[in-house]
């Protein structure tokens, strides 16, 4: 097994000669550094099955589950199905996800710690993820923006991308609305976290997922001083030139391991979409801030 840096890259490392059936557990000790250190993991020449890629997510800590039904694997409900595409009349997962800035299951008490990634069919032009470093993001505001959020926290809410589920067709919106506020009500987070495990400090917001932020006093902050975290920080920057942003391509054989913590990330969709199929599993490391 080799681990080298992404050539040309802001973020990550490139493992080839890493092959599940015979990693060891120094192999996967060694990955999972990788992935604290480096944010982004990208596994070479992978071919695993549904269950395979499972219990390679279960080498790393627990999977966790997503709470939709609709966006189940159905045959392994722990893996997390995107897809536009459509087979023998029949949806498997759930089109057009992630298109906007935010970090996996922010708006939940507990987020997850790591984001396992295996694309399935993969477009042949417009493929890839944008990522933002949030902890070097955080390190390069200016000192009196770190001032105005220190000892806040941030509100998270689903809400905003909260995608119609098939069964909610023709119901009353106000019913929707007070289903999702008592399956996933808003949760509150630091504004910056520390790593439990490199102690870095992470600026822990998203353009999607954060409504405001709150003092001490849990008085709401003037919505500009968010806005400023947003655009210093590169998620209010739609040509995605910012320096900040790192575009991570992908092929087929691919396989993404992204500190869930550290980074936001945002699909990158095209107006004529390809043929798109992509796994994920969540997984819980056993670390809390």
């Amino acid at each position: 097994m080799e681990i080298r840096p992404q050539d040309g890259k802001k973020l990550g490392v490139v493992v080839s000669g890493f092959d599940t059936k015979t990693a060891s557990d120094e192999d996967v000790e060694l990955i999972r550094k990788s992935v604290y250190t480096d944010k982004i993991v990208v596994l070479k020449n992978q071919h695993l099955g549904p269950q395979e890629f499972l219990e390679l997510g279960c080498r790393f800590g627990d999977v966790e589950k997503y709470y939709q039904p609709m966006y189940q694997h159905p045959e392994v409900p722990e893996i997390f199905v995107s897809s536009n595409v459509v087979e023998n009349n029949r949806r498997v997962g759930v089109p057009q996800t992630g298109k906007f800035w935010h970090s996996d299951y922010s708006f939940m008490q507990l987020p997850f710690a790591l984001t396992f990634i295996y694309p399935q069919v993969v477009p042949k032009k417009n493929r890839g993820t944008y990522f933002i470093d949030m902890g070097k993001a955080y390190g390069k505001l200016p000192e009196d923006l770190k001032s105005a959020v220190a000892g806040t926290r941030a509100r998270h809410s689903v809400r905003r991308y909260f995608k119609i589920r098939p069964g909610d067709v023709f119901r009353p919106l106000e019913e929707v609305i007070a289903e999702i506020e008592k399956e996933s009500p808003d949760v509150f987070h630091p504004t910056v976290v520390t790593h439990p495990v490199t102690g870095e400090e992470i600026l822990y917001i998203s353009a999607a997922m954060v409504q405001e932020l709150l003092d001490a006093d849990d008085l709401p902050l003037d919505d500009a001083v968010l806005q400023q975290l947003l655009a210093e920080t590169g998620q209010l920057d739609m040509t995605f030139e910012h320096e900040n942003i790192h575009l991570q391509n992908f092929e087929e054989g691919d396989l993404l391991i992204w500190d869930n913590r550290s980074l936001v990330h945002r699909a990158l969709h095209t107006t004529q979409p390809e043929p798109a199929v992509s796994f994920r599993v969540t997984v819980q490391d056993g670390h809390r801030w």
